[in-house]
């Protein structure tokens, strides 16, 4: 039986490879690339126009996907402060190309959107709640989840925070932590901002029962743990043996970054859970399975799965 086609914007990112690896034994991948090159098993690429929604029609037509996951954009907060135009085009106008050019052809549509989004002054933040970005970042997509709605109403829009295995040309927040602390690196961590961290695996499996599930608008996919990134510092170092000692506590208030940050951008996912009729797992079971991909060698497939 041939394989449903799923197709990646953003296909050299980290939750694009990992997303792939997760799905690629039910589905035919393509990593749709811009400026770097990927080659990962069991995978195809394609390079994507994602700029021009012209080209970037022709370039589906030819590709006949079932499914297009949209992962590509700008996510460094304090680069989006510094270039907002930049920022503008990345998140929220090719998020409004990539909407057209897939309900003009009635392909299904998940748009990974974030936990940026909101003012940071309570916690579980549900998909209802106003937004009130704080920085550029979160302003630029919200700006792509109206686009996309408008667009695409029966596309799928996750909002999330996640974790895993990155490749040289970028780590991820979990590598970042793991590789340092290996290194025997002093590490300073927030204990006053929070999030619900979700394993990447996780949350691909989960969007693509959603979409069998004929789910659309916009959906929270995030762990049920809220957690200062001090507190996931700390259960990262368990699980993976490393030295807690050398995790430090810091407050956001004293580090000087450019841009405005939430406190709490702790997600709410009873309603995707609900539809779903189970749960998400927790942050140490998504940590046991983190450690278990690396015995089984997803962190060094994809380490060198992304060249220039």
């Amino acid at each position: 039986m041939k394989k449903p086609r799923v197709v990646f914007t953003g296909g050299s990112g980290l939750l694009a490879l990992n997303w792939a690896c997760a799905v690629r034994n039910k589905w035919e991948v393509v990593l749709g690339t811009h400026r770097h090159s990927v080659r990962l098993a069991g995978t195809n690429t394609s390079k994507l126009d994602l700029d021009n929604g012209v080209h970037l029609g022709h370039q589906l037509d030819r590709l006949s996907p079932d499914l297009v996951v949209h992962t590509a954009g700008l996510t460094s907060v304090d680069r989006c402060e510094e270039d907002r135009d930049l920022a503008h085009q990345a998140n929220a106008v090719i998020a409004r190309n990539i909407a057209e050019a897939t309900a003009k052809r009635k392909i299904l549509l998940i748009h990974i959107s974030t936990d940026h989004l909101f003012a940071g002054d309570r916690c579980f933040y549900r998909e209802q709640d106003p937004l009130q970005p704080l920085n550029e970042y979160g302003r630029s997509k919200a700006l792509a989840e109206t686009w996309v709605q408008s667009a695409h109403p029966n596309a799928i829009i996750v909002r999330t925070n996640f974790f895993c295995w990155g490749h040289r040309q970028r780590q991820s927040f979990s590598d970042w932590l793991i590789c340092n602390l290996r290194d025997g690196k002093v590490l300073t961590l927030f204990d006053d901002v929070y999030f619900t961290p979700i394993l990447a695996d996780t949350l691909a499996l989960a969007a693509h029962e959603l979409i069998e599930k004929g789910a659309s608008g916009i959906l929270n996919l995030a762990g049920p743990d809220r957690l200062s990134k001090y507190e996931f510092a700390l259960q990262v170092s368990t699980q993976f043996g490393l030295p807690v000692q050398l995790i430090q506590r810091g407050q956001v208030s004293h580090a000087n970054l450019l841009a405005s940050r939430p406190r709490d951008m702790s997600l709410d996912s009873s309603k995707a859970r609900q539809i779903l009729g189970r749960d998400f797992g927790s942050v140490p079971q998504y940590l046991r399975d983190l450690y278990a991909q690396e015995i089984e060698g997803r962190r060094s497939e994809l380490i060198e799965s992304v060249y220039v």
